[in-house]
């Protein structure tokens, strides 16, 4: 439905909105505030004006990093709770590192009860994670029965589990014992599962009465034998498969299988959807940021665009059914697979209030969309982009999509002089890097020289963003430095460099093809980021107008440097924001140990505190008792960007 109204329309309806959305005003009953990940809370006795008087109101260890010393560089906290609603139990709940769900009292962090799904932690993963959980009401349970209200959640074990979300019991008609093993379901397509190559880190979404879940395939996306990317509805009262979508049409009636090659078909895996889902529950659609088909960094195996891989795309909950995708990145070699959950919004462009669906992306270009048709808002054109000196057998798309609004988060692609240093000996090894690599604009293509690329890893990964629709403003964060990436023959591998786990600068076999990938951050000499700061930063923009609102950088180096001084050049980040109607910001995410909140009008800093660790995931805000609380996970980030590990939950509030 396209609305066309006018300023009385839309009024009415903003107002209609937020009555609607009033009641709940104080839970945060979804991973992203709202099944549109739109991470938006109207509450407000939080604000401009007493923010910075926020103290720690209570904390709570899941004790997991001495429980599992021995595996505590694969274990990353970064779940966000939830704030369930007084008929599910009102307590605040979350997933642990291993899968673990918690629930406390939201006053005090008191434990109410704990669920183990016990996975078995002996068997050795690429990592444990689990961001967050679904929370579902059955209206057509008995009012107060067992599980009418759950709690769903997908394990590093690949197994989809349901629990009561008042007790914490597993719901006995869900699978076997509350228990759906989706192992046999992966293995029907890849016989040769290893613990490990695929996982389910981030939530599911519930929608009517269908589970759907997408996956992780880890390092194995670097292996032309990956998992299959297939995204599964299950039954949400019996755990039962109703239906699969997978990234890759390989069925002969898929309306993109002629695209692709029979060898292609034959040969590629991958797609998966790691990133969190959204959902329009009116219109039953649910939204999938798809990932690279395998293998990532070559593509000589899949010739052609590679669709539905690098797309979001718009499924019919009730049958798995393609509505409408939208690729992003064709024939992907980047690594550049959708990271963030599409943010659900109604924006108001030109008078005319838009259903729009909002992806943002690891390249730092920023896609809007009409949620129902698939149509961009503010226009999108293929623009040629460069394919010189792609290894041989790789057949690059000449073209790629680049909106024509919002701005890019970053100015985008590197030369020699773009090399920086705080010295003139460091800047000048920085512009001896850059020269004795290739370079060039967004989309230089991996070389057997090697490119240094500008974005690297990621502008923006799964923290994504956040939205207040009442100033049409998108905040999120945007990472700035260069990375080093190659593609060269597998026979140049030194064997040694092989052993223990995958690592930046670390080379690793492309499985099933005759080359090796290696990638690794281009630093100095004394371990700057070789670009000028800042190297880490938060935004605003305008989706009536697409322009940037405002920019501030986000993260001081004092944890980083040898020399703990303050310096404001920003951190790399990991997780992302909330906003509030008390016209704040509320992000973790840097590598300095903070906390932070920010004016939403004007960037300005208003409070910060220091936390546990890295605060790398996303925030999330509640009320309980008549007080508004802010909390936070404070885990780090594994061994790729904090110095140290946590598993604390830290919980903020005005005092009393």
């Amino acid at each position: 439905m396209r609305f066309n109204g006018t300023k009385l329309f839309a009024i009415v309806f903003a107002w209609t909105a937020f009555t609607a959305t009033a009641a709940s005003a104080q839970d945060w009953p979804y991973w992203g505030g709202d099944q549109g990940g739109q991470r938006y809370s109207s509450l407000s006795q939080i604000n401009r004006e007493n923010v910075k008087d926020l103290e720690l109101a209570w904390s709570y260890s899941t004790g997991e990093l001495d429980e599992f010393p021995d595996r505590q560089m694969f274990a990353s906290f970064h779940t966000t709770p939830l704030k369930l609603p007084a008929e599910a139990g009102g307590s605040l709940v979350f997933c642990t590192s291993y899968n673990r769900i918690v629930a406390v009292d939201p006053k005090t962090g008191s434990e109410r009860w704990k669920f183990d799904p016990q996975i078995d932690i002996g068997r050795f993963p690429t990592r444990y994670n689990c961001r967050g959980i679904a929370y579902w009401e059955d209206r057509e349970a008995e009012d107060a029965g067992a599980c009418q209200h759950r709690l769903f959640m997908g394990t590093t074990d690949l197994r989809l589990i349901s629990i009561d979300a008042v007790t914490g019991a597993p719901c006995a008609g869900f699978g076997m014992a509350g228990d759906v093993d989706i192992e046999p379901l992966v293995k029907d397509h890849y016989k040769a599962l290893k613990y490990g190559d695929a996982a389910f880190s981030s939530p599911p979404v519930v929608v009517a009465d269908t589970v759907v879940l997408g996956s992780s395939n880890n390092v194995r996306t670097y292996s032309a034998d990956s998992p299959r990317g297939t995204v599964r509805g299950f039954d949400a009262r019996s755990g039962a498969l109703k239906w699969i979508f997978d990234p890759i049409p390989y069925e002969p009636d898929d309306p993109q299988y002629d695209n692709w090659t029979d060898s292609g078909l034959r040969q590629t895996t991958g797609g998966n959807a790691w990133s969190m889902l959204s959902v329009d529950e009116e219109r039953e659609l649910i939204f999938v940021p798809t990932g690279s088909a395998s293998p990532d960094p070559y593509g000589g195996l899949r010739p052609g665009d590679n669709r539905y891989a690098n797309s979001l795309v718009a499924l019919n909950a009730a049958s798995g059914d393609v509505v409408w995708h939208f690729q992003i990145v064709h024939h992907d070699v980047w690594d550049w697979d959708l990271p963030a959950q599409p943010i659900l919004t109604d924006i108001t462009k030109d008078g005319e209030v838009i259903p729009a669906v909002v992806q943002l992306t690891k390249q730092g270009l920023v896609f809007v969309f009409n949620r129902e048709t698939g149509d961009p808002v503010f226009g999108v054109e293929e623009r040629r982009v460069p394919i010189k000196g792609a290894v041989p057998g790789e057949l690059l798309s000449p073209t790629q999509p680049f909106p024509v609004k919002p701005d890019p988060l970053i100015q985008a692609g590197i030369t020699p002089d773009d090399a920086w240093g705080l010295t003139f000996w460091d800047r000048g090894k920085c512009r001896e890097t850059i020269e004795n690599a290739d370079y060039g604009p967004l989309f230089t293509p991996p070389t057997s020289k090697g490119t240094v690329t500008l974005p690297g890893m990621s502008v923006t990964n799964w923290g994504g963003g956040a939205f207040e629709a009442g100033s049409n403003t998108l905040i999120t964060t945007a990472n700035r430095a260069p990375f080093f990436v190659r593609v060269f023959p597998a026979s140049e591998v030194n064997p040694e460099d092989l052993k223990g786990p995958p690592a930046f600068g670390k080379p690793r076999p492309i499985s099933g093809t005759p080359y090796a990938f290696q990638s690794k951050p281009v630093l100095s000499p004394i371990f700057m980021p070789c670009v000028e700061p800042p190297w880490g930063e938060l935004l605003a923009l305008d989706l009536e107008t697409g322009d940037v609102k405002w920019r501030r950088t986000l993260g001081t180096l004092d944890k980083l440097a040898p020399i703990p001084i303050a310096l404001e050049w920003g951190t790399p980040l990991s997780g992302g924001p909330i906003v509030t109607a008390g016209g704040l910001v509320f992000i973790g995410a840097t590598m300095d140990e903070k906390f932070r909140a920010f004016d939403i009008e004007t960037g300005e800093e208003l409070w910060k505190v220091e936390t546990p660790t890295s605060s790398m995931a996303v925030p999330m805000t509640y009320e309980a008792g008549g007080k508004q609380y802010v909390a936070i996970a404070s885990g780090g980030h594994m061994w790729q960007y904090s110095q140290k590990l946590g598993d604390t939950l830290v919980v903020y509030a005005l005092p009393d």
